[in-house]
């Protein structure tokens, strides 16, 4: 099979919760999450063989509901939280809890895919993120760069910070935060800022973002219509620590530095419905994905906003002198943006793209019919932003 070949996996339920285990830096593990109103949901921990390129996969029942999103512990690989909607007397509401793998599975031992073994384990519930004043949990997320003790929820209109206490079996709210304006505000999204001794986060509501510090808990910029229609996802540039990554329902990614609000830095109009997904490629931040309901995953080179707009540098003495002419010449100018590939494998909206904690070059997407595909940063550009 050629290298860049994409590998695909079904399952057997819609989907449309996705991450990567962020602790495992050494396995290429993703946590994937199914939307079943008739049968029990399931997490399905997917390992990625890439010497053989097949796919492994252990199967975790989920029993308290349909699944809208997925984070994984940065500190323990074990551990991950969902965001879920049950339903109780004909009314349904979205919660939040913390779990742990079971023990049975943290050693690695793998189902081949085609394998219709009835031994499925069950998640092991740590705690709820529950406050009773909230009822429609829409995301969860962990502090990136931290032990695994801290979480961030977003529920209607709040912003809350919790302390996972005593093996994260208990959760403490630590702090919260309400946001303020006309009509019933919600929030739709947030993300966690790797910068500033992890002490930003930001939330996305309507067409609104907002910067918040979480030491006073109070906002510390707003971008009012950072989109046409309703912002869907944010992420943070992990090199530089002002930018920020947008997506929504006007087609549109936007890129932004948080020092300046008032206008884009850069807009990309390469998708032609719903944009669901935007993720910075973890070392390489100018590969950007972005996974849309046009069924398409878009992979972008953003490099004259990406922390090395010159190319990669090298030092001098590990160069030869035809190699320094040529390096010369090419970092006169800064290298131009593009769209490096548009992937087409899947046939339904595409609602979330990960790259893998382990590959910098290896990302995974998922769409609602329940198909996560596996592809590469195609070769030639890998070299050339090594080399």
């Amino acid at each position: 099979m050629e290298d860049d070949a994409p590998v695909i996996y079904g399952l057997e339920f819609q989907a449309r919760a996705l991450s990567a285990q962020t602790a495992e830096t050494d396995a290429i593990r993703f946590l994937v999450g199914t939307q079943s109103l008739r049968y029990d949901n399931q997490i399905h921990v997917i390992d990625f063989d890439d010497e053989n390129n097949i796919i492994n996969k252990n199967v975790l029942l989920h029993h308290a509901g349909e699944i809208w999103q997925i984070c994984a512990s940065p500190a323990d690989k074990n551990v991950l939280a969902t965001c879920y909607s049950k339903t109780s007397d004909s009314k349904v509401t979205s919660c939040g809890a913390v779990w742990r793998i079971p023990k049975e599975l943290q050693a690695g031992s793998h189902e081949v895919p085609d394998d219709s073994s009835n031994s499925t384990q069950t998640l092991e519930l740590l705690c709820h993120l529950d406050s009773d004043a909230q009822s429609n949990m829409a995301c969860v997320t962990w502090e990136p760069l931290g032990d695994g003790k801290k979480v961030m929820s977003l529920a209607d209109n709040s912003l809350m910070i919790w302390d996972l206490q005593e093996s994260s079996t208990k959760a403490v709210l630590s702090s919260s935060a309400t946001l303020e304006g006309k009509g019933q505000l919600k929030c739709t999204s947030g993300r966690w800022s790797p910068h500033h001794n992890c002490t930003q986060v930001a939330t996305a509501n309507d067409t609104a973002i907002r910067g918040w510090d979480i030491r006073s808990m109070r906002q510390i910029y707003c971008i009012d219509n950072a989109h046409g229609q309703l912002v869907r996802d944010l992420d943070f540039n992990p090199n530089k620590q002002y930018y920020l990554a947008s997506c929504g329902d006007d087609c549109k990614v936007r890129f932004w530095d948080t020092r300046n609000v008032n206008e884009p830095v850069k807009t990309l109009e390469e998708h032609s419905h719903w944009v669901w997904s935007v993720r910075y490629n973890h070392s390489h931040d100018q590969l950007v994905l972005t996974g849309s309901s046009d069924s398409r995953v878009i992979l972008s080179n953003m490099v004259s906003i990406s922390s090395e707009p010159f190319g990669h540098l090298v030092d001098d003495e590990d160069l030869s002198d035809q190699e320094e002419t040529q390096r010369d010449e090419k970092t006169k100018e800064p290298l131009q943006d593009s769209i490096i590939a548009t992937y087409e494998e899947h046939e339904d909206s595409v609602y979330a793209v990960e790259w893998s904690s382990a590959d910098p070059w290896l990302f995974a997407s998922l769409s609602y019919d329940g198909r996560l595909v596996i592809n590469r940063v195609p070769r030639a550009l890998k070299y050339n932003i090594l080399l």
